[in-house]
């Protein structure tokens, strides 16, 4: 286990995407976004995703250099096509676009297909509400199924997160960003780099028998996560497939090929600017007076404080700032071996990670 300082860790990112094809701004905004992921606490969608994002390039699953490409325009309603380019470039410009069109029509729903991996969705939330907008959102993912249907014994779709962003006046926003699985897949890959067990809650194995082997979750035989809540998250994995895949144009999965490495999204994403609803006083002194109620709650045992979504990744960060980064050697020889392909030494990444 190594531990790097955000800068450096970014530097070593940038490198690897540089080294793909990418220009200096995708390379930036790629590898900060990642960097980013990690910094928030979420492991599953940082440094660690390069490995599979480079070799989705070298088989042609990931483009580089792309734009999102507006295919329908009807003002507040609007198509986007990701054109399969990184999506933390296809995320950022998409929501740009939602979010000029929500300032001017004070609500937008925009439908994004055929992106490539989006990484963690609570950025494009934290991106609306910095724009004082709320927002929804819902992702599919067109990759190998890793996730079963509630009663099922095998994975038919993917972890497919559902987000919501909510400004909130004079503190921080409510940032929901979820897996409709029981955990995000890269969490059970982080567990099996680190030769952790899981829950046996979060997992079945190739009988569809619940399992603490993450290895199920990584290599073959594959097993599936599980949704969270039984038939509750399945309800909304189905959901986030609909109006993420299906509605957006960039399709749901229902293939049995387990042999492609790239990862797209679809995302329907909903903005409303809440100073045009007529009710922007009342949403202001309701918010806060809810939010002062949950924190008035006495404190379980086993607990510290009353959180509400959003706080956890800000305590992370601000901790791991100060502190940088830890990622364990399994990953991070992924990451060298990625680089690898891409003709790039270990001893500069290595370099480019010590600072």
């Amino acid at each position: 286990m190594a531990v790097y300082k955000k800068d450096s860790l970014v530097k070593a990112i940038e490198a690897i995407v540089l080294a793909g094809g990418s220009d200096a701004r995708e390379a930036k905004i790629v590898a900060a976004n990642l960097v980013t992921a990690n910094l928030t606490g979420h492991d599953s969608h940082g440094v660690g995703m390069i490995p599979r994002y480079t070799e989705s390039l070298l088989e042609g699953g990931l483009q580089v250099n792309q734009h999102p490409k507006v295919v329908f325009d009807g003002g507040a309603m609007i198509s986007v096509d990701g054109q399969q380019g990184y999506g933390q470039v296809i995320g950022l410009e998409a929501m740009e676009i939602g979010i000029a069109r929500a300032k001017q029509h004070g609500m937008c729903v925009m439908g994004l297909g055929r992106s490539h991996h989006l990484c963690r969705i609570g950025q494009w939330a934290e991106q609306a509400v910095a724009a004082g907008l709320i927002s929804l959102h819902f992702t599919n993912v067109i990759s190998r199924s890793i996730v079963a249907p509630f009663g099922g014994a095998d994975a038919r779709f993917g972890t497919n997160p559902m987000t919501v962003g909510i400004p909130i006046p004079n503190e921080p926003p409510f940032i929901l960003d979820m897996a409709t699985s029981a955990v995000a897949q890269g969490k059970i890959r982080v567990a099996h780099n680190k030769r952790e067990k899981v829950s046996a809650d979060w997992l079945i194995d190739d009988k569809g028998n619940p399992t603490p082997d993450p290895a199920f979750g990584v290599i073959e035989p594959f097993g599936a996560l599980r949704t969270f809540g039984l038939h509750k998250g399945y309800g909304l994995a189905v959901v986030c497939e609909l109006l993420g895949g299906a509605l957006t144009g960039g399709g749901t999965w229902h293939s049995d090929d387990r042999s492609k490495k790239r990862v797209w999204n679809g995302m329907l994403t909903i903005l409303i600017d809440p100073k045009r609803m007529g009710t922007a006083d009342v949403f202001g002194t309701e918010t806060t007076a809810f939010l002062e109620s949950l924190r008035k709650s006495p404190v379980a045992p086993g607990f510290d404080k009353v959180r509400i979504a959003g706080e956890p990744e800000r305590e992370t960060r601000a901790k791991r700032e100060r502190d940088g980064i830890s990622v364990d050697d399994n990953t991070w020889n992924e990451i060298v071996a990625a680089g690898a392909k891409l003709k790039l030494a270990r001893e500069t990444l290595d370099k480019l990670a010590a600072g």
